[in-house]
């Protein structure tokens, strides 16, 4: 198997790198993303980072804060043989992070420690961490993890003590052209199934490719994946700000997903890209969820009323939603 924790980077130029804790309130629309991350330009036309992201989303009062803090390399560490990282003062590993991340308008620390949660689980065939397409790459380290601390956010403290979420790690050449991303780690009528997915078109060379959407859904103790190339190409993946719907089959077996947010449940970030340039982040982890599998005879249709990340990556500008940072 492919090494889940340990950095990817073996001191070549053009690489990003990013291990990411996500939780969500069990019954409530509130929600937290938070993201260590190394980024190393392709050539000197920007410093070598580590960045620290923060996001506190709060669907009861339409409130998202995000926050950013940049590290010159030098003030960093990232482990090549396990999850034990160090972007200035704020640290993660197996199981803890601490932390914090201060932008021009607002603050957010935290302190958690974390259970070891269910199997890691791969989205893409496993041949392909290997090989050099995609250029980006993305695993769930720790699904179905369980949270106890707190975050601070602009002074405030919440309890996150039995939040739920995962942990996840991401690496790459550059970032994918477009996509859009979606995780649910329990939905509200089957707690212990979690669903990971993707449509997005990548680059060969200069020219992208058609919408490619994959699929990985646990569900009572079974794994169906949607994540053949031939799978992925016939699958009928589409979205927009700010809804994404998608069908694909393997077989006998259907998923029929959707995804979607209000626009205020959004924020944007700007993702510096290793070749040059930026890529823009529409980011929320308070998303509404509807999958329906059909197996055979039998069919299940699962619902998250709050609890699905969603994530577009673009380089359009016309999406109405302020960057944060």
């Amino acid at each position: 198997m492919i090494p889940f924790h340990g950095s990817q980077y073996a001191g070549r130029g053009g690489h990003y790198e990013s291990w990411f804790l996500r939780g969500n309130h069990p019954g409530e629309a509130r929600a937290f993303w938070i993201r260590y991350t190394l980024f190393i330009p392709a050539d000197g036309s920007r410093e070598r980072l580590g960045e620290l992201w923060a996001i506190y989303f709060d669907g009861r009062s339409e409130r998202v804060v995000a926050s950013k803090q940049e590290q010159d390399i030098a003030r960093c560490h990232f482990d090549q043989h396990e999850m034990n990282i160090d972007i200035g003062p704020a640290h993660l590993e197996s199981g803890q992070a601490d932390g914090s991340a201060q932008s021009e308008h607002h603050r957010i620390d935290w302190q958690l420690t974390y259970d070891d949660g269910d199997p890691s689980l791969l989205l893409l065939p496993e041949a392909f961490y290997k090989a050099p397409f995609p250029k980006a790459k993305s695993v769930v380290s720790r699904p179905h993890v369980r949270f106890h601390g707190t975050l601070t956010v602009d002074g405030e403290t919440i309890d996150v003590t039995g939040w739920h979420g995962s942990e996840n790690h991401n690496w790459g050449s550059e970032h994918t052209h477009q996509y859009a991303w979606g995780q649910v780690m329990g939905f509200d009528n089957a707690p212990e199934a979690m669903l990971e997915c993707a449509t997005a078109r990548v680059k060969i060379g200069p020219v992208p490719t058609p919408r490619l959407t994959i699929a990985c859904l646990r569900l009572e103790g079974r794994e169906y994946r949607f994540n053949r190339m031939s799978t992925a190409l016939t699958a009928r993946g589409h979205y927009r700000f700010f809804r994404w719907t998608f069908a694909t089959r393997k077989g006998g077996t259907h998923l029929r997903v959707v995804i979607e947010a209000d626009p205020a449940a959004f924020t944007g970030l700007t993702y510096y890209n290793p070749p040059g340039g930026n890529k823009t982040c529409l980011n929320t982890k308070i998303a509404r969820c509807r999958a329906v599998l059909t197996d055979g005879g039998e069919q299940w249709e699962l619902v998250s009323r709050n609890g699905a990340a969603f994530e577009i990556l673009t380089d359009r500008d016309d999406h109405g939603i302020d960057i944060a940072v």
